[in-house]
């Protein structure tokens, strides 16, 4: 009899454990996805300025855009078939907070070109908690759509109301000039008209201003010229309390080919020997140097160092912290 009761207790025992073991994971419910993505935002400190990336997109930039040696592309070519994803670029613009100044340094398409694939700077810069009617300056690498487009909507209204805009005299001279635009290719007329629809509203404004030389814009920060892609193209140099960041605008578009190859030109760049020659010059210079480099079409948030690697380059992009207190120095070697 006791043998029997033990037999049942233990079948029942038994019975009881493998339905808690299997009960709950039978009965978890499915798991919608979330189908979206964190804001497009990323901030670190540089001294004592805040400076954050600001997303605008992400697309593919097209092989026959690229121009070098005829072993080197045929190389690319070969690459790209094992490697779909080489040619993928980013869109984005910066934000430096001094302190005292709401700085941006290029602001996305704004829809003035890439298409939907576009146009995210307006709500990245919502999202890191600042608004449109806060920013006091915006400075211009130059004036192709993808880095001025979020100056104007498309109705003509200036999207920052307060800020003044600043661009090389050059290359304000050069995409705003009717007999410029006049002479052009036909395939090149889209940048002059876009260019002038978007810098139209700040002047009438008495925003817009240029700059030829090294004049002083904003204290701590230095007119870096960066001649070849456009013909007033220009680098922005931050300082603050022993650190550097520069954000180079267009030095580099297809990050895992011009590192490696800095000879190779885009189709974009007006003078492809100059663009070459610039880009030759400022990764040597930089490789040797601590500074943080900020490049609107490298990978997301697009800040990073450069490193010599055999006869290129190799980028090292920034750790993601949510350390804020944590300064953007390189690692000790």
């Amino acid at each position: 009899m006791l043998k029997r009761t033990s037999m049942r207790f233990a079948t029942a025992l038994l019975a009881a454990l493998a339905s808690f073991v299997a009960g709950p994971n039978a009965a978890l419910p499915a798991q919608a996805q979330h189908q979206d993505q964190a804001p497009g935002f990323y901030r670190l400190k540089v001294g004592d300025l805040e400076v954050t990336a600001l997303y605008d997109g992400t697309g593919v930039f097209d092989l026959h855009w690229l121009n070098g040696p005829t072993a080197t592309m045929d190389a690319v070519l070969e690459a790209l078939h094992e490697d779909p994803h080489l040619l993928e670029v980013a869109d984005c613009g910066f934000l430096v907070n001094t302190g005292k100044q709401l700085i941006l340094v290029d602001v996305g398409t704004g829809g003035w070109w890439g298409g939907a694939a576009f146009g995210r700077f307006a709500g990245s810069l919502r999202s890191a908690g600042y608004t449109p009617e806060a920013v006091n300056i915006v400075l211009l690498t130059h004036l192709h759509s993808d880095h001025a487009g979020g100056l104007t909507t498309h109705d003509g209204k200036r999207f920052f109301p307060n800020a003044d805009v600043y661009v090389a005299k050059v290359e304000s001279d050069f995409w705003l000039s009717p007999d410029v635009a006049a002479k052009a290719p036909k395939d090149a007329q889209p940048f002059f008209q876009s260019a002038q629809a978007i810098a139209g509203p700040y002047i009438k404004a008495g925003k817009w201003h240029t700059f030829s030389g090294s004049e002083q814009i904003v204290d701590g920060m230095e007119l870096v010229p960066l001649p070849g892609h456009t013909p007033g193209h220009t680098g922005y140099e931050f300082s603050s309390r022993g650190q550097k960041v520069l954000f180079w605008g267009d030095i580099v578009h297809a990050v895992r080919v011009q590192f490696q190859h800095p000879e190779v030109t885009a189709m974009f760049d007006a003078d492809q020997t100059a663009a070459a020659a610039t880009r030759h010059q400022l990764l040597l210079k930089l490789a040797s140097e601590d500074v943080l480099i900020a490049g609107p079409h490298m990978n997301f948030p697009g800040l990073g160092r450069l490193h010599r690697e055999g006869s290129g380059y190799s980028w090292a992009p920034v750790v993601f912290t949510d350390q804020w207190n944590k300064p953007s120095t390189s690692p000790p070697k």
